[in-house]
């Protein structure tokens, strides 16, 4: 089955909204085996949309609409679909006392206007809304289809996975289990790795890139959940094979969730010292639901006074070496486990831009740094990209990683190391201070 994303709606157009709605839904489509040859965005013009339904109509099997389902007199969706797949639309008196009782329980009165959202297609069906008050749609024609979807994007959503999804599977005939295996490292050198077990048909494998990490999708068509489970595992353990440890987890939503089930796991915990990620590492460690267990501290240092106050910091050292430094992140790391007491502490310390960078320190240039029983690790990180978002998430999740790998009770690897004695030895601070510059 071959597909068409169709995103309605001049703001989009103009640029005053992300299109996340189109993202979403390729991803979701590829997994179901629907090929998605084209995504377009079409404004709020009766006459235009027409044209490109007709045509897209005659391209492909499904187009899947998202947007032009509101109330207003531009909310032209609906009325235009209808028209190209010879169908039309019949008030509905049940979508509209769900209109009037949902307006109701928020205070509010019924608009006229309203009513048109209550118009469902007489040869198509409505797909009910739970989330909202514009149902879904659902028009054929000649063994082409279209689906309409609100453009609230967790309208959408809920829409797809109560209603339209299922839908879609039971046309198919089957069932699709999947697995997604999180793999720390970047797309391009991953992709060369394993671009043979791309290919394959069924289960298929499709790799998907995030900051300082990636995911593989795979996806089986089978008669059954579990016979499309085994098939999942059995592919999965092909990418096992070839990447080892760096497929950190199955199936989770980030790192930040690993190492917290990770510290549980080993009945350890963590703190943190941040300068110029200003707290995201501990921001992503308390998203994950029971990460008090193992989470008690976290020192935000943006000063350089900060971090001789609250971690411990040698203010002769950050004078030496810079704050941005190989030292400094060692004292931090080293100073936040004193502090708290945690077995494992992370740092980050960097020029997130942009500015502030010099020719010895450009922006982009990140200590991570990490300690467990009285060592310390550090790895510096550089974000050629000098884009001050980029920078701090590409720190953060450095520093979860490095934790992550502590926790399991591995050396972090690309790190240099010294005792907690060392780190207050002149000659050793310069030593791992040297050795940076000169890898560089």
């Amino acid at each position: 089955m071959t597909a068409e994303i169709i995103s309605v709606g001049t703001e989009l157009l103009l640029g005053n909204i992300l299109n996340t709605n189109a993202q979403y839904l390729s991803r979701e489509l590829a997994a179901l085996g629907i090929t998605v040859q084209r995504e377009s965005t079409i404004g709020d013009n009766h006459g235009r949309l027409a044209d490109f339904v007709n045509e897209a109509k005659a391209r492909c099997d499904l187009l899947v609409f998202t947007g032009g389902l509101g109330p207003t007199a531009d909310d032209l969706t609906k009325e235009t679909v209808a028209e190209c797949f010879g169908d039309r639309l019949v008030f509905d008196e049940d979508e509209w006392k769900k209109i009037t009782s949902y307006f109701a329980r928020s205070g509010r009165s019924t608009a006229p206007n309203n009513r048109k959202q209550a118009m469902v297609p007489v040869q198509g069906h409505k797909i009910v809304n739970n989330h909202g008050t514009a149902p879904g749609a659902w028009f054929e024609q000649d063994g082409h289809c279209a689906v309409l979807m609100p453009g609230v994007p967790h309208e959408m959503k809920a829409m797809w996975e109560e209603g339209v999804r299922p839908l879609l599977l039971a046309r198919q005939n089957c069932v699709l289990h999947s697995l997604t295996l999180r793999i720390l490292g970047g797309e391009s050198n991953l992709e060369y790795k394993v671009r043979h077990l791309l290919e394959n048909a069924n289960p298929t494998a499709a790799i998907y890139c995030k900051i300082g990490e990636c995911e593989i999708r795979i996806t089986a068509r089978a008669a059954t959940d579990a016979e499309g489970e085994k098939m999942c595992r059995e592919y999965a353990k092909k990418f096992y094979d070839l990447l080892g440890d760096a497929v950190y987890d199955e199936d989770v939503a980030g790192l930040e969730e690993t190492l917290v089930r990770t510290l549980k796991e080993h009945k350890l915990s963590l703190s943190t010292a941040e300068s110029c990620t200003g707290g995201m590492i501990a921001q992503r460690i308390t998203s994950v639901s029971g990460s008090s267990e193992v989470f008690g501290y976290g020192f935000v240092t943006y000063w350089a006074e900060a971090k001789a106050k609250l971690v411990g910091v040698d203010p002769a050292v950050i004078e030496k070496y810079n704050v941005v430094s190989a030292p400094v992140a060692a004292q931090m790391a080293l100073g936040a486990a004193a502090a708290s007491g945690s077995d494992i502490a992370v740092s980050v310390t960097g020029i997130a831009g942009p500015t502030g960078g010099d020719a010895i320190r450009p922006v982009g240039t990140v200590y991570v740094g990490a300690a467990r029983d009285g060592k310390a690790y550090v790895h510096k990180l550089f974000v050629s990209r000098p884009d001050r978002a980029l920078v701090r998430a590409r720190a953060a999740q450095t520093a979860l990683e490095l934790a992550l790998r502590l926790a399991q009770g591995k050396v972090p690897e690309n790190t240099e190391q010294l005792s907690a004695a060392d780190a207050r030895d002149s000659a050793a601070l310069d030593k791992l201070n040297g050795a940076f510059f000169a890898k560089a």
